[in-house]
């Protein structure tokens, strides 16, 4: 079939490399002139690197270079993508400096999309199938402030975060970030090498992890293994979580919280005041939490000064000079305001009552699995599952997708997909507190994901390695034969293979019978009930 996929990033690359080895043709639409979604050259912002480690952020079959830093920055991912696409031959389907206008679905099951070229032309071709993998940090949220055109007109700047590209637009100047994310805290630190003054406004303080704990071991033993993982509820505990959350709950809760003792410690919070309210167990509402490197030596050395509990109330000119007004009724100048807020998860594109079926009345994406909405025929999501192992979770939904485009894959009815996907956003409203991205964020159950993906595929590593991946990292290099292996089984299908027990997966989140699965030619004798709807 003809595929088209939206967006260049993590999940579009890996969905085009995927499905173009599954015999698709692919067609991949980006509207920045390089891959890399959000590790594009026009995107990123001084100071960016990974929030995992680069052995956990890297695709099952294409390690990141040794020669990497623990931390790759944003151009060393982008290269690392760049190099992906070059590897693998994906180059002849990149529509770079493209951007996707419309994308209409017809009655048959296929695409109409509608694109613009660098040139400003623009073009419609039909697609068999739509995948949206643009990302759940696609357009930056930046708040709209009270007097913003005063202090425009005085000569003040506000930008996003994804906006500033380099630490010499705040030489010398007064300069404002608003966040206290990883992106705040990250962009706050080459910021104060040049700026005259450096204030954080922060919200909210969120809770930090050192990179290494006691300066020698590496985070990511304790957070990014499956122990680390089980220690926060999920809403289907295994045998050994059901202990931790049970019997074992002291423990657990010893386990998780010395962290943050550690991190006060290690970090210096109470002295610098900077210590959040609640447990260490917040962490998960503010997604990884790894403290950046200098942010709080600048701020004991005065190079930083955070503004805790606090937001912009206005913006205004004092003395005709750019000033902004804190909550708590605090002056300060500011020449320059870096809003490092956080994005929206959008898709424009697609026409509105498209939209008003794959949200819900909050506007939470409904998707199952992360991938398929509900009653939308032909269309998947990809890059809808942010979390530890974003590579390796995108990796795993495009194999979901290729398995289901060949109608290799069995899922449950409508229905019961539906009671699933309200099930785990009313789940994730209460660990994460609401703060999932409007259901696109899996942090803190990101092997969950996988486990749940690949048991729809009937495919997954040894026991042996997924134990050994309790107490040690997850290594993405343990999954790199679960590709291969679905190609094969795909291709012994499409060539009249009589057996197709291997493919026929499971029932569903309650044990539930199957319901009928998606084939690669639309049908129009679907009914209303089925899963293309």
């Amino acid at each position: 079939m003809r595929i088209a996929i939206i967006g260049a990033g993590v999940a579009g690359l890996v969905t085009a490399k995927v499905l173009t080895q599954a015999g698709h043709q692919t067609h991949v639409f980006e509207k920045t002139p390089d891959v890399g979604g959000v590790w594009s050259r026009t995107r990123r912002y001084p100071g960016v690197t990974t929030q995992s480690p680069k052995a956990q952020y890297s695709f099952s079959d294409f390690p990141m270079p040794k020669d990497f830093p623990e931390w790759p920055d944003g151009a060393q991912v982008q290269s690392y993508l760049a190099d992906y696409t070059a590897h693998f031959g994906l180059e002849p389907a990149l529509r770079l400096s493209t951007e996707v206008i419309s994308a209409e679905p017809a009655d048959d099951g296929t695409w109409n999309v509608e694109y613009r070229d660098a040139a400003g032309t623009h073009t419609t071709e039909t697609y068999d199938r739509l995948v949206v993998a643009n990302g759940v940090f696609c357009e930056p949220a930046v708040p709209k402030f009270d007097g913003l055109a005063e202090f425009t007109e005085a000569g003040g700047q506000v930008c996003a975060g994804t906006e500033f590209h380099d630490a010499e637009q705040a030489r010398g100047r007064d300069v404002l970030v608003v966040g206290y994310g990883k992106s705040a805290c990250d962009v706050a630190v080459p910021i104060s090498a040049v700026a005259a003054r450096t204030d954080v406004i922060a919200r909210q303080l969120l809770w930090k992890v050192p990179r290494k704990i006691g300066g020698r071991l590496n985070f990511k033993m304790l957070l990014l293994t499956r122990l680390g993982e089980a220690l926060f509820r999920y809403l289907r505990p295994g045998g050994f979580e059901r202990f931790l959350h049970g019997p074992g709950n002291g423990l657990r809760r010893r386990m998780i919280n010395s962290i943050g003792t550690v991190s006060i410690r290690q970090l210096g919070l109470k002295r610098l005041d900077l210590v959040p309210e609640g447990a260490m167990e917040d962490i998960v509402r503010g997604a990884i939490g790894l403290a950046t490197e200098g942010f709080f030596e600048a701020v004991t050395a005065g190079d930083i000064t955070v503004h805790r509990d606090r937001t912009i109330e206005r913006l205004l000119v004092m003395d005709g000079a750019p000033s902004a007004r804190l909550s708590d009724g605090t002056l300060l100048p500011a020449d320059l305001v870096v809003c490092a807020t956080g994005f929206t998860q959008g898709v424009p594109f697609l026409p509105e009552q498209v939209r008003a079926q794959l949200l819900d009345e909050r506007g939470n994406f409904m998707l199952y699995r992360q991938i398929l909405p509900l009653g939308v025929p032909g269309l998947y999501f990809n890059g809808y599952n942010s979390s530890f192992f974003s590579p390796l979770n995108a990796e795993l939904a495009a194999l979901w997708i290729a398995a289901d485009l060949a109608a290799a894959l069995e899922t449950p009815d409508t229905d019961t997909m539906r009671h699933a996907v309200v099930e785990q956003l009313a789940f994730m409203d209460v660990a994460t507190d609401t703060h999932h991205c409007r259901g696109t964020k899996i942090i803190p159950f990101s092997m969950h994901n996988a486990d749940e993906v690949l048991g729809d595929l009937g495919l997954n590593i040894s026991p042996l390695v997924r134990a050994a991946h309790w107490l040690g990292p997850v290594d993405p290099a343990a999954y790199r034969g679960l590709t291969p292996k679905l190609l094969k089984r795909l291709a012994e299908t499409d060539s009249g293979d009589p057996d197709r027990s291997h493919l026929r997966m499971v029932t569903g989140p309650g044990g539930s019978a199957p319901g009928a699965g998606r084939g690669s030619v639309p049908d129009q004798s679907l009914t209303r009930s089925s899963p293309q709807g």
